[in-house]
């Protein structure tokens, strides 16, 4: 933390669901952890860290479930940008891309699989948390057997995340826009990221070796982060000491 008092700047990315929110059943129901805006709201308002989002939620639910935060977001895990003057951005996608996603989704409604599915910009994602283990099993099997043809093609990438599956654009990911951060804070900049998922990974890869990696989960999982806590009390006393350091 001393390398964070002394930085002339400073960048800290989270990750949102399992890392600033408990999963919850009910997606639109999982509001953060009790203190976590408050805490992201002083960071934020002491003008002395960029602070930004990066989930693979759309732009407009995070928006909502952050509120009254008003900080940079990426969504749909880097295809969505939203600037906390309320500029937005969204990266292209190839025709190829769609009509492979159209094509999957096509094979889902023919398996009557559409109650587990959340449509995304660039993606699918498959739940299957709060389904009794067995069929949940069984409809994993399926799904991934549905998408296998997809899952090889190069301009998608299929996705184990907790308690689901997501088949999406291979790029940008997390980490292409944990890239486009660094490149813009410049190389004196002290940056930390915090997640807990595998599509944290990416980000992870893309920031080893210019920060710190930090895992966010209640268990922990193999991974290339250099740190782990435990939410929430762990990771609020990690926020607290960088406003602390940063201020």
């Amino acid at each position: 933390m001393k390398r964070l008092t002394r930085a002339p700047s400073a960048a800290l990315l989270l990750d949102y669901d399992g890392t600033l929110a408990p999963f919850r059943v009910d997606r639109s129901h999982a509001l953060p952890y009790c203190g976590m805006v408050s805490v992201l709201q002083r960071i934020a308002d002491s003008g002395k860290t960029r602070l930004a989002i990066i989930s693979g939620r759309p732009v407009v639910e995070l928006k909502s479930l952050l509120a009254p935060l008003h900080v940079e977001i990426w969504g749909a895990t880097g295809l969505e940008r939203l600037m906390p003057d309320g500029s937005y951005t969204e990266a292209a996608i190839g025709r190829e891309a769609l009509e492979l996603l159209s094509q999957a989704k096509a094979k889902i409604v023919q398996a009557g699989l559409m109650s587990m599915a959340e449509i995304k910009r660039g993606s699918i994602a498959m739940h299957w948390r709060g389904i009794p283990a067995g069929k949940a099993e069984s409809a994993a099997t399926l799904i991934r057997k549905l998408w296998r043809p997809f899952a090889g093609s190069p301009p998608l990438r299929l996705l184990d995340f907790d308690h689901g599956v997501e088949l999406r654009v291979a790029h940008p990911d997390k980490g292409d826009a944990v890239s486009t951060i660094l490149n813009e804070v410049g190389s004196q900049a002290q940056i930390a990221y915090l997640g807990d998922d595998f599509t944290d990974e990416d980000a992870f890869s893309a920031l080893n070796g210019r920060g710190l990696n930090v895992l966010v989960r209640p268990e922990y999982r193999k991974t290339i982060a250099q740190a782990w806590l435990k939410p929430p009390g762990e990771l609020a006393a990690f926020l607290e000491s960088w406003l602390h350091h940063r201020s």
